[in-house]
């Protein structure tokens, strides 16, 4: 097998076994997403004026789309992946045949990622159900939730390695997933944050998933679209390479 393509064995049989249980999978992603956009999208959207001239619902339909993608990603390379590689002992066998450690950790990405397309697309597909998309522009938004994410993937195999329980995890959800959903534009505008809070903001992977997104499904090109393109291939092509060096030095010292 070609080397740039041993991940994907592994990759395939993450898909195998979740084929198993596709639709409850798909169907518990969709869950928190939808309740947060109905709920607060609609319920508190009819108490507010429309934001950058669309009503809220659709301001927080595209936030919701890379919400729902990031925690996708994140669970996947922390829960899962944990599982495999410390519980399961999934990646111990793996290592037992021809496929390195590069390949795992590469599979592990490629199939976070996957799973947080079918994520993003599922709620994509409510949004656009809604009447909420304006034009072929919505199309975009594809490559642009595979890239939102491949970082958080890669972001959260550097935590996966690094982890010693599932306990550890809490500490990535409350330090780093939550605040920077706050502060990434999904629920409200960001210039209604402190001016330095904002500009932490800006430069985090949420808010170029975000910034990519809103303006797809509004049937606008995105401002500074190479900006967000480059910051989050970076954001993923470091994380990967600092995950797999902590992995190697956990699982091969």
């Amino acid at each position: 097998m070609h080397p740039l393509i041993g991940w994907l064995p592994v990759w395939r049989r993450n898909f195998l076994v979740w084929k198993k249980l596709a639709i409850p999978s798909v169907l518990g992603n969709l869950a928190d997403p939808l309740i947060y956009m109905l709920g607060l999208g609609y319920g508190l959207g009819a108490l507010l004026p429309s934001l950058d001239g669309q009503p809220y619902v659709a301001f927080l339909a595209a936030g919701t789309v890379c919400a729902s993608t990031m925690n996708a990603a994140t669970f996947e390379a922390l829960y899962s992946s944990f599982s495999r590689m410390h519980v399961q002992k999934t990646w111990d066998a793996i290592l037992n045949t021809p496929r390195s450690l590069t390949d795992v950790v590469a599979g592990e990405l490629f199939w976070a990622t996957t799973k947080s397309l079918f994520s993003g697309v599922a709620i994509l597909l409510v949004v656009a159900a809604l009447g909420l998309t304006q034009g072929w522009l919505t199309l975009w938004a594809l490559p642009a939730i595979v890239l939102t994410g491949l970082a958080f993937a890669a972001l959260g195999l550097i935590w996966n390695a690094l982890a010693p329980s599932y306990d550890f995890f809490m500490y990535y959800f409350t330090l780093f997933i939550t605040p920077m959903t706050l502060i990434s534009g999904v629920f409200f505008p960001t210039h209604q944050l402190p001016s330095w809070l904002a500009a932490v903001g800006a430069w985090l992977p949420l808010a170029q998933g975000v910034g990519l997104v809103r303006p797809l499904l509004a049937g606008q090109v995105p401002a500074d679209a190479a900006l967000h393109v480059a910051v989050l291939l970076a954001t993923a092509g470091g994380a990967f390479a600092v995950a797999l060096a902590l992995t190697r030095r956990r699982l091969l010292k």
